[in-house]
């Protein structure tokens, strides 16, 4: 995500707390979260994707492989 946005994110909040927001206001802010949390779990899920298991055996289970989203499908 953009700094630019977590930086209105951070503004928004603020104000909220301080006097109080429009309701255009809180609308962007919604909007603004719910992309900060989208943008949170893709990373989220990379990092996760990228996380292999040395099985018991000495085999190697590559757990985004395993559980991660399939594409193409």
């Amino acid at each position: 995500m953009e700094d630019q946005k977590i930086t209105r994110i951070n503004e928004l909040y603020h104000k909220s707390k301080a006097e109080g927001l429009t309701d255009d206001e809180r609308k962007e802010q919604q909007i603004l979260r719910k992309e900060y949390v989208e943008a949170f779990r893709r990373n989220l899920r990379g990092q996760l994707d990228q996380i292999s298991i040395k099985e018991k055996d000495g085999s190697i289970t590559n757990l985004g492989e395993k559980f991660g989203i399939k594409r193409g499908n």
